[in-house]
This record gives C-alpha cells, sequence and structure tokens, in this order.
C-alpha cells in the first residue's frame, strides 16, 4: 500500500502529515486518525497502513506543526522524565477545541479534495489524546464527518468544564464510537452515562462501551497495549465505517 508524506495547509500554518493509500482501483472513503499525546510517528503510521488495508485512506496529521520541528518522543520516558513531561504538557496544551476544530477542517478538506478519496464526508478515529480529538472535531465541522470514533480518551465527557466535547453533542452529524479503558479516571462509567445521555438527547447513534484494558490498549508502542484488544478495536472500526462511512459515499 502506498504511503505519501503530505503537506496540508491549515489556517495557521502547514501540517506535514501521512497519507496511506489503499492498493487496487480507487477511489476510497478518506479517515483522519489524529494520535496520542506522543504525536505523528512510526507507529502511528504503521496503523494507518492498517486502515489502508481495509480500504480506506488514511491520513495521519502532525497534530503539533504549530511547535515546528519538534523532537519525537519516547513513549517510555515521556510522563516519568520531568522534562520531557512538561515539554509534552506544553504541546498538548496549544491543541485548544477552536485550533483541533480549525484544524480538523482543514484535514477533511484536503482529504475531500485527493482524487483517491470519494464521498463528501469522511470518517475520524483518535488515540488517547487523539480520541477527545476526534469527538471535538465532530463537534466542530458538522456534515463533514460521517463516522467519529474514539479509543481510550479522556475528558470527553467532564461535568463543569466549558471545553467537554459532549456540551457540541447537539452539532454532531456523525455517528460515534466509543471505546473506555479500565481504572481510567479520566473516563469513568459517570462520564460514559453523561456521554449517553448528551449523545441520546442529540438524536447521535452512537455505541458506549469499555474494552477489558488499560489506558493505551490500542497502540503498539503503549506499554498498556494489548494485541487481542487492539484487534478487537480493528474489527470494531471494521464495522463501524462499512455502516456509517461507506453508505456516506
Amino acid at each position: 500500500m502506498p504511503r505519501v508524506d503530505v503537506q496540508i495547509p491549515t489556517s495557521e500554518g502547514v501540517s506535514n502529515g501521512s497519507l496511506h493509500v489503499p492498493d487496487g482501483a480507487g477511489p476510497w472513503p478518506g479517515v483522519v486518525v489524529f494520535p496520542d499525546a506522543f504525536g505523528l510517528r512510526d507507529t502511528m503510521r504503521d496503523m494507518g497502513d492498517h486502515l489502508a488495508s481495509l480500504g480506506y485512506v488514511a491520513l495521519v496529521p502532525d497534530v503539533f506543526y504549530r511547535a515546528g520541528d519538534w523532537a519525537p518522543f519516547d513513549p517510555a520516558t515521556a510522563f516519568t522524565d520531568q522534562k520531557e513531561r512538561g515539554r509534552l504538557f506544553g504541546l498538548m496544551s496549544g491543541l485548544t477545541n477552536g485550533r483541533v476544530i480549525a484544524d480538523a477542517d482543514a484535514y477533511a478538506d484536503f482529504l475531500l479534495a485527493r482524487p483517491e478519496v470519494r464521498g463528501t464526508a469522511v470518517g475520524t478515529t483518535g488515540y488517547c489524546m487523539g480520541g477527545r480529538m476526534s469527538l471535538v472535531a465532530a463537534g466542530g465541522i458538522g456534515d463533514k464527518i460521517a463516522a467519529a470514533a474514539s479509543f481510550h480518551a479522556a475528558r470527553v465527557a467532564i461535568p463543569d468544564d466549558p471545553n467537554s466535547p459532549h456540551l457540541a453533542a447537539d452539532n454532531i452529524r456523525a455517528a460515534v464510537y466509543v471505546a473506555g479503558s479500565i481504572e481510567d479516571q479520566g473516563f469513568t462509567a459517570e462520564h460514559a452515562e453523561l456521554l449517553d445521555s448528551a449523545l441520546t438527547s442529540a438524536g447521535v447513534p452512537h455505541t458506549i462501551e469499555f474494552y477489558p484494558g488499560h489506558h493505551g490498549f490500542a497502540v503498539p508502542d503503549n506499554a498498556p497495549y494489548d494485541p487481542a484488544l487492539a484487534e478487537r478495536h480493528w474489527e470494531a472500526l471494521r464495522g463501524f465505517y462499512a455502516e456509517r462511512l461507506l453508505s456516506a459515499g
């Protein structure tokens, strides 16, 4: 499957991303992959390849492009090394909801303009930080997203948080799939109930479930990675996109 380095124009610069195209004759539906807090790297490119193998053109953007040529993080030490932790949280703090929405709009437009991509809407998926971004994007760019997935994300339904993605449920036009992780204070059963209530009230088709793994179960270079749960997540995406994204194009 072809893997192409691309430059994605945004309202604040250019994001250097990775485009992953299925083998064979297209066009195919497009999917934006929002990476976890460690950003665009080989693991995320491999996940883009996997999505391409399922029949989707996957775009993995550098969500930290505003920082310029930032040094890669080592997932094994990014949270334990004080200096690296500070650098990581500094980059994350720059991704306000407004910026996430503006960038997501640019990513979707970039995909939809590609000759390899068909349809008028894309899918999204995201992991940890990227899982939250996937839902923020769905609440921000409306009809451009047909299916929004989120895996082991945190802070997607927080009471009294004016930036919580669940507050934009009325603006979501996508179907939503959320898979939480166990023992995760960022997305508890109470948070899941709040998210379910918001999506139900807004008439958003959705599935919310918990996988029996810890935060990071779907991403191979994360310590809690679980191959069986990662495969379950791919099968969930396969079914979710087949039902919601293929029919949108």
